[in-house]
């Protein structure tokens, strides 16, 4: 009975896997997306060693090891945040489907056995697909390795073992984090809320107006502090990046609470306006998950901002150092490794900003399916709702990205500054450069989400 069982939850797990990869292709492709630059960038070394590097250029790149490695373990962090948001998206929308389970029989700890197998398919899934794809892609990870290294290049298929274990093993302990903190909030639920879970809607708290007003002074202090202190005092930023990113979170996250209230406020006095359509409840939707989802929007503006200075500081010092001054002299090689990180991670931070969006609007789409079916019984046109997603979704990405882009009108100040010091050329022509693929990645994710939001929720009204 017992190896019926554990058969029975397999293929219950195998299945929602199934559902799940046709519902959510942008998780599924964003997580084999993630476990191919985890992989590439591991193997980067791989790739520079068969290129015929100089002595020199691979005395470099031995001293830089070490230092990919400590970004690497940085890089899982930030994996590991995408995808413990990813998976609390998940649990959100099948708390009511664990109930049903629950009902018919199961137990707790058979429900947790079936969260944790489809935890490890899914794993194992984007895994496979990401160093396959890092195996495909080998050339051209290894064409940007060497355009930075300054190094020649040639065609050339390769696939690093030793990668792919670390890549494999940081997956393993990512997605075992992850299994046990969802099999541990599923079973502390009671039924009852397991069951109404979609039925509870969110209310946006932020206080009377003194409230307010000392959240927004609070957050202009925060900001100031560390906004002056990348100007002004550049060394001790960089010496405490990490709470100076902590505080820039948590004032992004207020002001985003704050925003959406004066927009909220704002809207409803245009009377006419707000009751053109379905403003009112596009208004209502935002404003009801902001509570949840503040936090979630600071980090992606903080991510975004922190991509755009490290890929154009990779940039920078990179193909910015290539003088014949600074190669001669040494510099652009000893240069060449801080390129290298900051293009890579900066392409990582990107792609985990725009995945949490993604998931964010996702998760969004399901909580107002229901909102939706009541709005067609109403005889709301397809047209009219097809639009409010949309503004939704545009909004979500939007926001951030002007966020980012004030944020960094600080952060490429202290990035030009090194520029300049190190007498590095092309810096206003790498930051168009840079921005415009920004905005561009960001605006075509920001489609493909749109798409997906209307796949979940309008062919189901």
């Amino acid at each position: 009975m017992e190896g019926l069982a554990i058969q029975l939850y397999l293929k219950l797990a195998l299945g929602n896997v199934r559902r799940g990869t046709r519902d959510y292709s942008v998780y599924f492709a964003t997580l084999g997306f993630a476990a191919c630059l985890l992989y590439s960038f591991v193997a980067s070394t791989d790739h520079l060693r068969a290129m015929g590097l100089s002595p020199e250029q691979l005395g470099v790149l031995g001293s830089a090891g070490d230092i990919l490695q400590a970004f690497s373990v940085f890089t899982v962090l930030v994996f590991l945040f995408l995808v413990r948001y990813a998976n609390r998206f998940l649990l959100r929308r099948r708390k009511r489907e664990f109930a049903l389970y629950e009902l018919c029989g199961m137990g707790r700890s058979a429900v947790s056995v079936v969260l944790v197998a489809e935890t490890a398919l899914v794993g194992a899934g984007a895994l496979a697909c990401g160093l396959a794809a890092g195996a495909a892609l080998s050339p051209a990870f290894g064409a940007v390795a060497a355009f930075v290294f300054d190094a020649p290049w040639r065609l050339a298929f390769s696939f690093s073992p030793d990668s792919a274990a670390w890549t494999a093993g940081c997956f393993a302990v990512v997605f075992a984090v992850n299994a046990v903190d969802g099999a541990r909030d599923i079973a502390r639920r009671p039924l009852i809320e397991l069951m109404s879970a979609e039925c509870a809607p969110e209310r946006m708290r932020l206080g009377g107006r003194a409230a307010r007003g000392g959240q927004a002074v609070l957050a202009a202090a925060l900001l100031a502090v560390v906004w002056g202190s990348c100007v002004f005092q550049p060394v001790y930023f960089i010496a405490f990046i990490i709470p100076m990113g902590l505080a820039a979170c948590f004032a992004t996250s207020l002001v985003a609470r704050l925003g959406v209230a004066a927009w909220s406020e704002r809207a409803r006095g245009r009377s006419e306006r707000y009751w053109d359509g379905l403003t009112a409840f596009t208004v209502r939707q935002v404003e009801a998950r902001v509570s949840s989802t503040s936090m979630a929007l600071a980090c992606v503006c903080v991510l975004v901002a922190v991509a755009v200075c490290m890929m154009v500081a990779g940039f920078v010092f990179s193909i910015g150092l290539r003088t014949p001054e600074m190669v001669s002299a040494g510099i652009a090689a000893s240069m060449a490794p801080i390129g290298y990180i900051g293009i890579f991670y900066g392409a990582v931070f990107l792609l985990s900003a725009v995945a949490v969006l993604a998931l964010q609007q996702l998760s969004g789409a399901e909580d107002a399916r229901r909102a939706y079916r009541v709005l067609m019984q109403l005889g709301c046109e397809h047209a009219g709702m097809r639009r409010s997603l949309r503004s939704q979704v545009r909004l979500y990405f939007v926001a951030p990205l002007v966020g980012a882009l004030i944020h960094d009108v600080f952060g490429l100040f202290l990035v030009g500054f090194l520029a300049f010091a190190l007498g590095a050329e092309g810096l206003f022509a790498i930051v168009a450069g840079v921005l415009a693929f920004t905005v561009g990645l960001m605006a075509a994710y920001g489609a493909i989400t749109a798409r997906a939001v209307e796949r979940v929720v309008l062919p189901r009204v």
